[in-house]
């Protein structure tokens, strides 16, 4: 009957060791069951699963295999596995599998053991963990926008309450501020190929109506009307040609003026990048302004973008804008046009924004992130980000630091 052991190997990496221990392997006809390789600190952790047939002999093998490691200085240990218990593992592959994002400026052990805590009290296995971030020199500061660190877990299993394991891990992003993301592991996750933004507070560190109404000299006057469509007095439609008209008789090059001072979000530029790079299609439905997002448009080289028009006449703002305005539902409806348009299901897009009537979009995305938004933005959004920028939206998709394009 044939055996089957695990051998573990572990020892300082170098070039020839895995090729050495499955060399041997492959003299005696071994037959490979799983196989894991990590190394850390360029220490090497070697795992093999192996069957050995009957004739080949486990002791001339596991002799070979210890003078092997011997010579590559590298610690061996063997351990038979009793083939029910093999059978049982088997039968658990095609169990639920999630993928745990943890990101934040740094990660400490007390990050790493709450998530593990919280996986395992809701019924979740943990497979594997990869740090997705660079490596940090220890010269680099803490908790810096030169920082960034991401660990990902692949968990198994089906969490009994999903709402409630939903919590937990917003609670202790919370407690530890850092963020959690997680995601079913299917193949729409790893096949993303539309990714939407909102522009004002999410692309860019400013709501550009509120800068207009500061040129216009009515600043608080504009205030007032976003605070009492937060409380629920007017709706966005409503609310927002109230502080348009505020703009009556701005001259244009108040525009030029607030474009040229406009500052992107931190990690903007090279996400935007990175996606058109992997061939990702990119689009700006925003609530604001044309003028502005087509000046992002080519700045960055979105794809689309769909925002209000301002009516101006004879070099000034009239107080009225024209066209369809751009609210929450119409968001939604733009993301489903022009992922229909693309050939794409609603699955493999990603949908990024701040604020309320950013979430019909995001709750129709295969992925919804709330970025340093508000808290009900971010309790009511499937993920949110709000320790680092936008690049770690990169991290969500599984990219790699030395990924890079």
């Amino acid at each position: 009957m044939n055996e089957i052991i695990l051998m573990t190997l572990s020892g300082k990496d170098r070039p020839g060791v895995t090729a050495g221990i499955t060399g041997i392997l492959a003299n005696f006809n071994v037959n490979i069951l799983d196989i894991g390789q990590a190394v850390i600190h360029n220490t090497l952790s070697l795992g093999i699963l192996i069957q050995v047939p009957t004739e080949a002999g486990a002791s001339n093998l596991l002799r070979d295999l210890l003078f092997r490691a011997h010579e590559l200085d590298m610690h061996v240990r063997f351990e038979p596995v009793d083939p029910r218990d093999y059978e049982q593992w088997v039968s658990g592959q095609g169990k639920s599998r999630h993928i745990i994002t943890l990101l934040g400026r740094r990660i400490s052990a007390l990050h790493i053991a709450r998530v593990a805590e919280i996986a395992a009290s809701h019924g979740l296995n943990i497979d594997n963990i990869n740090r997705l971030s660079g490596r940090v020199s220890l010269e680099t500061p803490s908790n810096t926008e030169k920082t960034k660190a991401c660990v990902e877990f692949s968990v198994r299993g089906i969490p009994a309450d999903a709402s409630a394991l939903r919590q937990a891990f917003l609670q202790a992003a919370s407690d530890y501020e850092v963020d959690i993301a997680f995601q079913h592991d299917d193949i729409f996750r790893r096949n993303r190929r539309l990714v939407v933004f909102d522009m004002d507070s999410t692309l860019i560190e400013a709501e550009v109506i509120d800068e207009l109404a500061k040129e216009a000299g009515v600043g608080d006057q504009v205030a007032e009307i976003t605070e009492a469509a937060m409380r629920g007095e007017l709706d966005f439609n409503e609310s927002f040609r109230k502080r348009v008209a505020l703009l009556k008789g701005l001259d244009v090059s108040a525009l030029d003026k607030i474009a040229a001072r406009l500052k992107l979000t931190e990690g903007a530029e090279t996400l935007v990048s990175q996606l058109k790079a992997l061939g990702f299609k990119t689009a700006i439905l925003s609530g604001g302004f044309n003028y502005f997002a087509k000046g992002l448009q080519q700045r960055l080289g979105f794809d689309y973008v769909y925002a209000n028009e301002l009516d101006i006449i004879d070099g000034k703002v009239t107080g009225e804008v024209t066209g369809e305005i751009v609210n929450g539902e119409r968001k939604a409806q733009l993301l489903r046009e022009i992922a229909e348009r693309e050939g794409l299901r609603l699955e493999q897009t990603i949908a990024v924004g701040d604020g309320a009537n950013d979430l019909p979009m995001l709750s129709i995305a295969g992925l919804g992130i709330a970025f340093r938004a508000k808290p009900l933005v971010r309790e009511s959004a499937k993920q949110a980000i709000s320790t680092l920028g936008l690049d770690g939206i990169l991290y969500l998709i599984g990219f790699r630091d030395r990924d890079g394009i």
